[in-house]
């Protein structure tokens, strides 16, 4: 989904002069020093030179005897995870009273990943040089999006980033966690009937071929399933470069073109939510997800109308992309959430019930969390049921497939032992 300009709210950009500038690389320094009574001493230091290095040893008083700059490790790529964790350090600081500057410098030379170091002294330096928080992270919308701006901003604004940032770790951990759980759900299922793939084309190409010659010297018919199989694998032999290029390549292409097509996007969307076993699951992963953007955006005082261009990006599916701007258009002039939700037909009687409550008491932020909560819940029940189901619904696949196979194989040997 593309990158939306932030909000209108932002705060006014850093100086000219310090647009697009980056923070100055550092590096690890190894060094060997000795103090006034001769005794050595060992360590590191991040720094950006050597001569940063020996005068924060001189500082101490040590005198520098070598120092060497290590061979850099090539950074790994900065996941969701880092930012969440870096979201939850921060907080953490602030509330312990830490200034901001000195909070993230301590964060990014603790960090094991020099490309995250990187990313968190660029935007210290924007931030010594005159920019705001929130438009220091926007700068880097590959790794924080509008919603992580906005919050950041409002947190500014009101002077609570510290309890931002903590409702902000919160999401993302949850967000994760919700993830997490999904792609556990499907990838055992995948992974074996890949490996029930592999494993049925090696039969094919290699084995069975091997029977059929056994099976030419009987001089005898061959049962119907025997034949059915061997056909099979005289296929696979004949065409081998399509029975493996075909699905690859169709599995590449499909992705190639979700990723370049919105068209091929928003029907992969559609078609995620009406799968079957499946569907049920990914739709209350979509709810919660969208429940809890809205009420983090809520919480945080952010007005509802700017709210609903974050809470359209988080969604994560473009069915509830469109229904969100849909919301937003009918919430604009005047109409309530309740009835702007209904009129999209995509929400459960449930969560237009508490959407309801939550507006005519005041307490919409707590409604909509509740809300995330149980849909949360619902999504670890249904990760849960799907994996107990799904199990034996493998083994039987499994040993239908390949038991199949074994006993077609066997069945002109049987026969040829009971003529005998």
């Amino acid at each position: 989904m593309a990158t939306r300009a932030p909000a209108a709210g932002a705060r006014t950009a850093a100086p000219s002069r310090a647009r697009g500038r980056k923070a100055p690389t550092q590096y690890i320094f190894e060094w060997e020093a000795k103090d006034r009574k001769g005794k050595s001493f060992k360590g590191e230091q991040r720094a950006e030179s050597q001569a940063e290095v020996s005068a924060t040893l001189r500082k101490q008083g040590l005198t520098v005897v070598k120092m060497k700059k290590r061979k850099a490790a090539r950074g790994k790529r900065i996941t969701e995870k880092d930012i969440a964790y870096f979201t939850r350090q921060l907080s953490t600081m602030l509330k312990a009273g830490i200034p901001l500057l000195q909070s993230i410098d301590i964060i990014a030379r603790g960090h094991a990943n020099p490309n995250f170091t990187q990313l968190l002294n660029d935007i210290r330096f924007d931030i010594e040089a005159g920019s705001s928080m929130a438009t220091a992270f926007r700068r880097h919308p590959k790794y924080f999006d509008t919603l992580y701006c906005n919050l950041i901003d409002a947190g500014e604004q009101g002077g609570i980033l510290d309890a931002l940032l903590e409702r902000l770790s919160l999401y993302m951990e949850k967000s994760i966690a919700l993830k997490s759980q999904i792609k556990s759900a499907m990838i055992y299922p995948i992974a074996v009937l890949t490996v029930a793939f592999g494993v049925t084309v090696v039969l094919m190409i290699f084995v069975i071929p091997a029977f059929k010659g056994v099976f030419s010297s009987f001089g005898a018919a061959l049962p119907a399933p025997t034949q059915f199989v061997i056909g099979i694998s005289d296929f696979f032999v004949d065409y081998w470069y399509a029975v493996l290029g075909i699905p690859i390549g169709s599995i590449f292409g499909y992705f190639y073109a979700r990723n370049r097509s919105e068209k091929v996007q928003r029907w992969h969307d559609k078609a995620l939510l009406k799968l079957p076993i499946f569907g049920s699951l990914f739709r209350k992963a979509v709810i919660a997800r969208w429940t809890r953007t809205l009420a983090t955006m809520f919480a945080a005082g952010t007005p509802l109308v700017e709210s609903m261009e974050s809470v359209a990006g988080a969604a994560g599916n473009w069915l509830y992309y469109d229904a969100t701007r849909e919301i937003e258009q009918s919430v604009r002039i005047g109409t309530s959430l309740t009835n702007a939700m209904q009129a999209t037909h995509v929400f459960d009687n449930m969560v237009l019930q508490m959407t309801q409550i939550g507006e005519e008491s005041g307490a919409l932020d707590n409604m909509l969390l509740k809300v995330a909560e149980f849909y949360e819940r619902e999504v670890d029940d249904a990760v849960a049921a799907i994996s107990s189901l799904i199990e034996p619904l493998i083994i039987v696949i499994l040993g239908v497939l390949i038991g199949g196979m074994v006993i077609a194989m066997y069945l002109p040997i049987f026969k040829l032992g009971q003529v005998v």
